[in-house]
């Protein structure tokens, strides 16, 4: 029961940057697979874009910023490089999509959900880092 107890009250340096870990991969994997690769795709592939323009910037430049955050962001993220300037951009990123779907298109609570499942790590992320196990470490560590 002890070692329960330890487990579950004690600080553990190793056991965050684990789940820093996890949490960057997994957020980055599926934001890369469901989001990224297609945007990436469009762009490489010289296909016609087609999107919203949700701040008014045109459609093509917010499909390139759409595209640089959910595609070379993630991909940021994955490695650990650069991890809080790629969440901040994708905490930007998400915060326009939540807007867009809550206050112009007005969707409701069953497409805002994932929309804000998505923007709180990222802030999150933006916050504490990518943690030991990233490159960031290693550039922190020889900056110090």
């Amino acid at each position: 029961m002890s070692y329960l107890k330890k487990f579950l009250y004690s600080e553990c340096k190793s056991c965050n940057d684990v789940g820093l870990l996890i949490l960057r991969l997994t957020l980055g994997l599926v934001l890369l697979y469901g989001h990224g690769f297609g945007k990436l795709t469009v762009i490489f592939s010289g296909q016609e874009i087609q999107f919203m323009d949700p701040i008014g910037i045109g459609a093509h430049l917010s499909f390139y910023m759409a595209a640089f955050a959910e595609g070379i962001c993630a991909i940021l993220l994955l490695l650990g490089l650069f991890s809080r300037l790629a969440s901040l951009v994708l905490t930007m990123n998400f915060i326009v999509i939540f807007i867009f779907h809550a206050f112009i298109v007005k969707d409701g609570f069953e497409v805002l959900e994932l929309r804000f499942l998505y923007l709180l790590p990222f802030v999150g992320l933006t916050f504490t880092g990518a943690g030991k196990y990233a490159f960031d470490h290693f550039f922190v560590k020889s900056v110090k």
